[in-house]
């Protein structure tokens, strides 16, 4: 791992790690945020106890199902990628306290280190429902990744496009 600022700099950003999933076409896994209508790359925030790319397999399992030994990391971000939450969504944000319970947090958005794995398995080793009581996400489906930069939400865009940009290399041909 390159050496990043420190994980929980007082700079107002909640360090986050992102998830690219691509399968050896090098086609993207995309999914869609449960009870929403929002499609996205698995991500998740780091706990204070965590190192990135612990955070990051902990995350690929809440959230898809997917052990580290079904996936191989083919790269990650050199630097954290940094974007801002609306304002309509900082209002009530709350994180977990490590003495129990939720307290109010103070931040302006997510700081973010993209990682991108590639699925060793076959498309059943995926299991959305298997990581948590309350599942992230209801569909999922392998897209292109033009399709994922063009469908994510306003404020997530440059992320997103940056993160495929500096990853894109190490994405698989696409077979003939």
């Amino acid at each position: 791992m390159h050496n990043f600022e420190p994980i929980f700099a007082n700079d107002g950003y909640r360090p986050n790690v992102g998830i690219i999933i691509c399968n050896c076409d090098g086609k993207v896994f995309w999914a869609r945020r449960i009870n929403r209508d929002g499609w996205q790359f698995p991500q998740g925030g780091v706990s204070r106890n965590e190192g990135l790319v612990d955070a990051m397999y902990r995350e690929l399992q809440e959230e898809t199902g997917l052990l580290s030994k079904q996936v191989k990391i083919m790269a990650h971000t050199k630097q954290w990628l940094h974007y801002d939450l609306p304002k309509k969504l900082l209002r009530n944000q709350r994180t977990r306290s490590p003495l129990g319970g939720r307290k109010r947090v103070s931040f302006k958005g997510q700081k973010q280190v993209w990682f991108l794995l590639e699925l060793l398995e076959d498309d059943s080793a995926v299991n959305l429902t298997a990581g948590l009581e309350q599942p992230e996400f209801d569909k999922w489906q392998w897209v292109d990744k033009k399709h994922a930069i063009d469908n994510i939400v306003d404020f997530k865009r440059s992320v997103y496009r940056k993160a495929l940009s500096e990853l894109e290399q190490f994405l698989p041909i696409k077979k003939a």
